[in-house]
């Protein structure tokens, strides 16, 4: 445990960080469930809808450093070509 004043002001700032990092990083995997699940039910409106929610909490995530930025894009990235997949096998 922490002993100086500077050090438990740390403790306080890490601890209250984490918590802010794992609710921002379940809210991001909740939401690309619900994504996944929409283009499997071949739900195209509402995959879309979601996929738009996703690319915002994965930017957000990515330019407040909750995950790397790259992460975010490629997350981003293979996202997207899932719904697209989706549309054309709609199409097809």
């Amino acid at each position: 445990m922490p002993t100086t004043k500077s050090a438990k002001k740390r403790l306080r700032q890490s601890l209250e960080k984490r918590a802010r990092n794992r609710a921002a990083k379940s809210r991001i995997k909740t939401q690309i469930r619900k994504l996944r699940k929409a283009v499997a039910s071949g739900d195209l409106a509402a995959a879309e809808t979601e996929f738009r929610v996703a690319a915002k909490l994965l930017d957000r995530a990515g330019t407040k450093r909750v995950i790397h930025a790259n992460a975010a894009s490629r997350t981003k990235s293979r996202l997207s070509a899932l719904v697209k997949a989706a549309k054309e096998k709609a199409k097809a």
